[in-house]
């Protein structure tokens, strides 16, 4: 990766803004700071504004880990697509909802433990589509860890886990995740490429899939094999480059 604030990243943003792409968002660590509480996650004033800006101008979609009603009421604008649950959840698809029987047995085998894991400082979210366990909040987080993974050792046929930060997520192998969710967005705006803008493990299929005129971002260089093509240095910059989008755009 290199940072999107040099001469190359400039002229790759620059490129992929005159042919007005589709712009997609992750939201936690994205376009709002990681915090303790989950619930207290909102897009800056500052930065809403500057997407109600962008989306006359361009598509512009949110693709989060969150579920679709969730993550809307903490944006301060509207966006023209939302998928939630990992790209699980697209209000617009036509296609059954996806269920997943294995999920449910897991929510089972979740309640039953659910004093053990409060006990360790582990919070269960269930998001329909997906199961999220937290642990920012517990006071030993190596434990916390611990009693996760001793949960999850036999996990159900058809399930899978992946981290993030201070969380590990359960999904369907078979439901989409954020890569097919952009793609198809993509092919139903008809945009000729998409700029998109993760943090974290669930983005990394998006970076896989993006083909070379797109612009992917990673926020932070923590992760040397990030297929991100840039990265920014932290939220702090997430201002800046949509700046700099909102004047390519503007710019003849």
């Amino acid at each position: 990766m290199k940072h999107l604030f040099t001469p190359p990243g400039e002229q790759a943003l620059h490129t992929v803004m005159a042919l007005r792409p589709l712009l997609a968002f992750d939201f936690d660590g994205t376009l709002a700071p990681i915090v303790a509480r989950p619930d207290d996650a909102r897009v800056s004033a500052a930065i809403a504004q500057q997407l109600r800006q962008l989306a006359t101008m361009c598509p512009v979609a949110i693709v989060t880990g969150r579920s679709v009603a969730d993550v809307a009421q903490r944006l301060g604008f509207d966006p023209h697509f939302i998928v939630g649950n990992h790209g699980a959840e697209d209000p617009l698809d036509t296609a059954p909802p996806h269920t997943s029987p294995s999920l449910d047995a897991l929510r089972l085998r979740l309640a039953a433990a659910g004093p053990a894991l409060a006990a360790a400082g582990v919070s269960i979210e269930d998001k329909r589509f997906s199961l999220a366990l937290h642990y920012r909040l517990a006071r030993d987080r190596d434990a916390a860890q611990v009693a996760i993974d001793q949960l999850l050792v036999s996990l159900e046929p058809g399930l899978e886990t992946f981290g993030g930060k201070c969380v590990v997520n359960v999904v369907d192998t078979t439901a989409p995740d954020k890569g097919d969710a952009v793609v198809k967005l993509v092919e139903r705006t008809g945009a000729d490429a998409a700029v998109f803008v993760g943090d974290d493990v669930n983005d990394e299929s998006v970076f896989v899939r993006a083909p070379p005129h797109w612009l992917t971002v990673r926020i932070g260089r923590d992760d040397p094999r990030s297929r991100a093509a840039y990265f920014l240095d932290g939220h702090a910059e997430v201002a800046l480059f949509l700046g700099m989008m909102l004047n390519a755009l503007s710019t003849p």
